[in-house]
């Protein structure tokens, strides 16, 4: 099994499990040169999803053991339920030069150790869908086992699929709520404004597509700028104009005091699945 010294790339790079998610940060780890696609082994059941990382010039296998005796850097990507099952599989071959990423929603640092061998190095990283084109937004929680080297060395393959920040493990959920269900409520609202332009008398297509380039270009605007997004708010604001009529409209329908309540109630669900 080949091992990574502490800080750089892994030579290897294992998945168990090959769906969309998985998919995407190997994709992120090839295009950003961190990690050759001949070092990326992957596992499923099934060709199903193998056939995607086939086509990336990855290694792949239906052995989730293989993986883990061949890669030292192995994630984790089965659903939440399956998780377990897996786990109790390759704990025989797992030794204490793996670094094991869990991005199963719901399945605690804890827990993870308890099902693993005494001392294994062990992280819970949460993604979102948008890592697909390496604009992600994630957070990454270390085990009791982790030390620095492992943490920035995760930490410095996970940017390959965009933000990516170590936080306490309370965080995970919140982040969920945040930005993984966010996706859908961003989408909701760009949604929203292409469909105002549409009744106004925009083609759709078009209004979609100048909608999606708004909320890029705010994003970008949020981000390189390091302004908060009330000062950028305001800097596009002028008396009496259009801005300001439009926000009181928002305002009233109580756009913020909902949106506030979409991340609580996503949040609160995350909670709830971690429980169970």
């Amino acid at each position: 099994m080949a091992t990574a010294a502490a800080g750089s790339c892994p030579r290897r790079v294992g998945f168990v499990g090959a769906g969309r998610m998985a998919e995407a940060i190997a994709r992120g780890l090839i295009r950003a040169g961190k990690v050759e696609a001949k070092q990326v082994l992957a596992s499923a059941p099934t060709d199903r999803n193998l056939c995607r990382f086939r086509a990336l010039g990855c290694q792949t296998t239906h052995s989730n053991q293989e993986v883990l005796q061949t890669c030292s850097l192995v994630i984790f990507a089965t659903k939440p339920q399956l998780l377990p099952v897996v786990l109790g599989e390759v704990a025989p071959v797992v030794s204490t030069e793996h670094i094991l990423v869990s991005v199963a929603a719901g399945i605690s640092l804890r827990t993870l150790e308890e099902l693993l061998p005494p001392n294994t190095r062990v992280l819970r990283v949460s993604p979102n869908l948008p890592c697909v084109v390496q604009e992600g937004a994630m957070v990454m929680t270390r085990g009791r086992h982790v030390g620095n080297h492992e943490a920035e060395l995760l930490q410095n393959l996970l940017e390959a699929c965009g933000l990516c920040i170590e936080v306490p493990e309370a965080y995970v959920d919140i982040h969920t709520g945040l930005s993984g269900s966010g996706v859908a409520f961003v989408c909701t609202f760009s949604e929203a404004l292409a469909e105002g332009a549409i009744k106004m008398g925009m083609p759709s297509a078009l209004a979609h597509r100048i909608a999606a380039q708004t909320l890029l270009g705010t994003a970008k605007m949020l981000q390189q700028e390091g302004q908060h997004p009330a000062q950028l708010r305001t800097d596009v604001l002028t008396p009496a104009g259009t801005t300001i009529y439009g926000l009181h409209v928002l305002e009233q329908g109580g756009l913020r005091a909902a949106t506030m309540s979409a991340v609580e109630a996503a949040t609160c669900r995350a909670k709830e699945l971690s429980r169970k």
